[in-house]
């Protein structure tokens, strides 16, 4: 589930972003990713 929030958000930050602004979004979806899986309960 982790990755697939990561990868879908991922995803939508390099298509609306320009390039590096997507590449400085990583760690920020990286953490959320985490979190909204850690607060779902599936972890």
């Amino acid at each position: 589930m982790f990755w697939l929030t990561f990868t879908v958000l991922s995803l939508g930050a390099e298509i609306v972003l320009p390039f590096w602004w997507g590449v400085a979004a990583t760690f920020p979806i990286l953490f959320l990713s985490w979190w909204i899986v850690y607060r779902s309960g599936w972890f």
